[in-house]
This record gives structure tokens, sequence and C-alpha cells, in this order.
């Protein structure tokens, strides 16, 4: 198996190499993992693609890339341009440095990532490590993901379903705030939504006078109902939530037909 590895953290996150060691075990002895991660954090720039400036790409080691630009950027070039000639039969994204659940999900590059390889046809999952008072202080905080990432992709690769129509199926996977022996399993969940949770930015003067502005999320321990992700990963649980790109509300279709058509 051929595996492409990426993130939005940047190349040189503690997550990532978690993820090199994850797609490595997942690969086999046989199996390649190629890494295109971006040069610097891209925390929180969704789907986004440098489409009116070139993007530098710059060899670090063997079948290691860093690229100036979004983690889809780095999809691209690790589709198009490092891996051209043979392409990945798997894309990975990850670990990020704290959960993806929820709300999350609309602003994660990390999920990104995914979606354009989902776009580009090729089975493509994220993974995320949710922080919280359970491993937060732990020698490694991403011990969960590292115990069981392995186990939940093969999960994945043998039971997911990944066709889905136009837009494929790609899978976010949020591991909880818990040391590896915690953790309960896994459940297949929605989508959830924190009440109250939302960014915020928060205007400032700096000592020039020049305003600025923090961009700031709400509290990430807002359970959000039974059968979502954050509930899973709060309860001690792995959540494995299929999202598709298309963002069509598919159940205000005919009613909305009825009254503008």
């Amino acid at each position: 198996m051929r595996i492409l590895v990426t993130n939005d953290d940047g190349i040189n996150a503690p997550g990532l190499k978690v993820l090199e060691a994850i797609a490595s075990d997942l690969a086999g002895p046989k199996g390649e993992v190629w890494t295109v991660a971006p040069a610097f954090e891209q925390s929180g720039v969704g789907h986004a693609i440098s489409y009116v400036h070139p993007t530098m790409i710059t060899q670090m080691d063997d079948r290691r890339y860093a690229a100036e630009g979004s983690p889809a950027d780095c999809v691209l070039a690790g589709v198009h341009d490092v891996l051209a000639d043979a392409p990945p039969d798997l894309i990975l994204s990850g670990v990020n440095r704290g959960n993806n659940a929820g709300e999350n999900v609309v602003y994660s590059g990390t999920i990104g990532a995914a979606m354009e390889g989902a776009l580009q046809g090729i089975p493509s999952v994220a993974m995320s490590q949710f922080y919280g008072p359970g491993n937060a202080r732990l020698d490694d905080p991403f011990e969960a993901a590292r115990c069981h990432g392995a186990a939940t992709l093969r999960a994945l690769l043998d039971h997911g379903e990944w066709e889905g129509g136009p837009y494929r199926t790609f899978y976010n996977v949020n591991f909880p705030p818990l040391p590896a022996t915690e953790v309960k399993g896994r459940k297949v969940v929605s989508q959830g939504f924190r009440p109250g949770a939302r960014f915020q930015a928060k205007p400032q003067v700096a000592p020039t006078g020049r305003r600025y502005m923090w961009i700031h999320g709400g509290a990430q321990d807002v359970d959000t109902g039974p059968g979502t992700d954050v509930s899973a990963n709060l309860g001690g649980y792995i959540s494995v939530t299929p999202l598709r790109a298309d963002l069509t509300a598919h159940d205000l279709l005919e009613s909305l037909k009825e009254r503008l058509e």
C-alpha cells in the first residue's frame, strides 16, 4: 500500500510523527509512506487552495516534503507532483492536536486535506486527538491515537463505504481525551454542534495605536447529544463520522421548489 500523509499543524508537528508511525504500521514492510505537509502551521484554513499564487515545495528527506501552502495544496502537490507517476492508495491527514468534532469540522485544515483527497478520487481519512484533563499532561498526549489508530483505519478499509456518488465519502476520526487503556471502543456517529461555542473575534489596540484582533473559540467540552461525535469522545469512545463535500440541504429541496419555482 502507498500512503500519502499530511496535516495542518505543520511539517514539524508531533501529531504528524504519530500519523507517520500509524501509516507505516498500516502500509507494512512492502508499503510506502510519503509525507507532504505544510511548511508552517495552517490550522483553521479549511479547504483553502492557493490558486492565485505559486506554492513552493521542498524535499526535506527521503519521501518527505514541505509545501508553503494549505493542507489541500499539500494533497494536490502529493497527487499531481510528488506521486504523479503512481498515485497513493490512501490519504491520511493529522493527527491533529485537538479535536475536529462538532462545528470544528467546518474550519479544519485537517478535514480540508481529507476532503481534497476524496475529490481527487482517493480514499481519505482525517484523524484528530481530542485534548482534555485526561490526556493533556500525559508524556504522550497522542497515546490514544497512537495505540488505536492503525486498528481503526484497518476497520474502515475493511468495512467502510468509499463511493457515495460524485462526491466520494471520506471519514473523520476523533480519538477521546484519555489514556489508550481507557478508550472504550468505536462509535459511528454524526457531526455534532456545541451550543454557544462559536468562534469569536476579540479586538485589541497595540501600543502603536493600531487595532488588531485575536480569533478564539468556545469551550470544547460541551456535549452535543446522543449519537454525535463530541458526545462519543467525551464518553470515552473513538468517533467515526462519514463526510462528503456536498453541502446541499437535501431535506429542503422539495419544499423550497414548491415555494420558489
